[in-house]
């Protein structure tokens, strides 16, 4: 006799599992009308103060940067990185997030490891006042190893018709804003770890007061404290989330056509995980432009009047933001000028 627990799915313990999610995706959210075990999950869609409403949909994974972060105990970090990455996808357009659905994809149910991923994707929502709605489990034994996850969440945000920002309002003579990362975020890992097996000794590496460790799996910034009291901004004309593809890869999605982003790579503050990176690998600028953030996690585009103003209460919520360009005429293009400091 074979049964299913002999293939390796366990089905009382994946409930047990399951059941323990249960208190941390039960908020009390009024606007969550199923109980937690229904086939989907059910939101109210009324959206009090839009006139014309408009959702935001993205769907999002945190790269090779979850096999770091599992073999190194950060299991919670990862959901924070997971969930912060989906919100500063859709704020660049304006949007205020409301509801997230994950799914956690591995080779072997461990009840305490789902639970703390399930908890620190709910305790990630609630800090950003979304909510995590619910999701789906999966145990695969025999497509993934036992100790393996696989993590990806999407969201659903809201932003008045109206209010889109999207870089059509962007004109010549804006300011393009640097809104400072705290690190990698979540690009770059597959670089970063084929370093570490080729060059243990990177991890002897202290960066400021962090061992390279703890430097390279800080969980990604989330900007939505500091921007979302710009959004009725009308000297706000576009943001750019700086991830793969860094700046040059990022900033060209929201430009119009007819026009440039001019970028001093000198204003960079670039931070220093990045240039341990660089040292270490060799690696060419363009390559390190091309891949990480190197210290930009946001790019705001202002009205060259209001950069100031913008850049101010921007300092006061938390974020120093600062100058590294302008918009210029051209061909929906980045162009940079000056040399980054390593």
């Amino acid at each position: 006799m074979t049964t299913y627990k002999d293939s390796g799915v366990n089905i009382a313990q994946a409930d047990a599992a399951k059941r323990a999610m249960a208190k941390s995706i039960d908020t009390g959210d009024k606007r969550v009308l199923n109980r937690h075990g229904a086939f989907a999950s059910l939101v109210e869609g009324s959206f009090p103060g839009y006139k014309e409403p408009v959702l935001v949909l993205k769907t999002e994974e945190p790269g090779s940067k979850q096999k770091l972060a599992f073999a190194h105990g950060n299991v919670r970090s990862i959901c924070f990185d997971t969930i912060n990455h989906l919100i500063n996808d859709i704020i660049v357009m304006g949007a205020t997030p409301l509801f997230v659905q994950d799914a956690v994809i591995c080779g072997k149910i461990e009840p305490k490891v789902v639970t703390e991923i399930v908890d620190g994707f709910a305790s990630a929502c609630k800090e950003q006042g979304c909510v995590l709605t619910g999701g789906e489990t999966s145990e695969q034994p025999g497509v993934l190893p036992a100790g393996t996850y696989i993590l990806t969440a999407s969201i659903v945000g809201v932003v008045e018709k109206a209010k889109i920002i999207d870089g059509s309002a962007i004109k010549e003579g804006d300011i393009v804003l640097a809104l400072p990362s705290n690190g990698l975020h979540t690009n770059g890992y597959s670089l970063v770890r084929r370093l570490m097996e080729s060059q243990p000794k990177i991890l002897k590496e202290k960066v400021g007061s962090d061992s390279f460790l703890d430097a390279i799996l800080k969980p990604h910034t989330c900007y939505f404290p500091h921007l979302k009291g710009l959004f009725r901004n009308p000297a706000l004309h576009g943001l750019a989330h700086i991830t793969g593809g860094g700046i040059p890869g990022n900033l060209h999605r929201i430009l119009p056509k007819g026009l440039d982003a001019e970028i001093d790579l000198g204003t960079i503050n670039v931070l220093p995980i990045f240039k341990v990176i660089q040292k270490y690998g060799d690696v060419p600028t363009e390559d390190m432009l091309r891949t990480y953030n190197l210290g930009v996690g946001i790019i705001a585009v202002v009205d060259a009047k209001e950069a100031s103003a913008i850049a101010s209460a921007l300092k006061k919520s938390g974020c120093a933001a600062y100058p590294i360009g302008k918009i210029v005429k051209g061909n929906q293009k980045v162009k940079t000028s000056g040399s980054l400091q390593w």
